[in-house]
């Protein structure tokens, strides 16, 4: 019998040191492409951040909207390994914009670097960001924050996780107690008079107000708790589409900011645990 008690010991301290084998809830193969994607290109995004001297720097709209060829490497990294797993699928990223695919139901939305002027300045919130939508739905997103080396990750019906962790939204329950991500508008963007307006009924309520810089990194605290909502009036699709998936299986509510269903393409979310989200939208009302 002491031989098979130490016989088990051996076995359950191996399967400790190799989690893998002992995950809860096994991933499917698209979210295995998705997460391999991810790591991938956040390995090339580490790299490039230790020659961040050298990069190439370019601006969209103004001097606020960059973007260097660590995006444009990262992009082609995560086309190619989703490509390879679902070769028919439309592929909508920052950089390269839209390509239809054969398959008009299913479209890969991809920001390959959420946060650059956080890489760019040597922040470690920027992320990978990756999602799938089907008819316009997001039912897959995956979220990593290479420099954190943290993967946040849900499919329909699979719940959320944090690497190999369960994650949901935080207990918190009043307004008072909560602390909000927001995306603060930068010079080439709109609405700065309305931020200023929310800013004036938020702030005498809250326990904290946080701009991260990176939208899906705002989404994804959301959903492990850390923020308790995050809202952002001038986002765009590949900003907000992996965290959809992430925060509504963590137990959290996805809307744009008048609380109607959300549309990737509208542009502005509310992210937020379902015990705040009326009165965020009470908040945000238009100035």
């Amino acid at each position: 019998m002491r031989w098979l008690a130490l016989n088990f010991r051996i076995i359950f301290l191996s399967l400790l040191e190799n989690r893998t084998y002992i995950h809860s809830m096994p991933m499917s193969s698209l979210i295995s492409a998705m997460i391999a994607a991810a790591h991938a290109a956040g390995e090339g995004l580490i790299a490039d951040r230790a020659r961040i001297a050298t990069l190439t720097i370019h601006s969209k709209a103004g001097a606020a909207d960059m973007f260097t060829e660590a995006d444009l490497k990262a992009e082609a990294t995560v086309r190619d390994r989703l490509m390879a797993h679902a070769p028919d699928y439309g592929f909508l990223g920052e950089e390269g914009g839209l390509t239809p695919g054969r398959d008009a139901d299913h479209v890969w939305v991809v920001d390959p670097l959420d946060g650059t002027t956080n890489f760019l300045t040597g922040s470690p919130l920027f992320a990978v960001n990756i999602a799938l939508a089907r008819q316009g739905e997001v039912i897959a997103g995956v979220t990593y924050v290479p420099a954190m080396d943290e993967l946040f990750w849900a499919e329909t019906g699979s719940g959320a996780w944090l690497g190999e962790q369960r994650i949901h939204i935080s207990a918190r329950t009043t307004i008072e107690e909560s602390v909000l991500g927001v995306g603060i508008p930068f010079a080439t963007k709109p609405d700065h008079e309305q931020f200023y307006a929310e800013m004036e009924r938020l702030t005498p309520r809250v326990t904290g107000i946080r701009r991260l810089g990176a939208g899906a990194i705002d989404m994804a605290w959301v959903a492990c708790g850390r923020h308790d909502a995050y809202w952002e009036q001038s986002v765009s699709a590949w900003d907000m589409a992996a965290g959809v998936a992430i925060v509504r299986e963590a137990g959290g509510i996805v809307t744009d900011t008048l609380g109607n269903a959300l549309d990737l393409m509208n542009g502005t979310v509310l992210a937020s645990t379902p015990a705040i989200h009326g009165e965020l939208l009470t908040a945000l009302a238009r100035v």
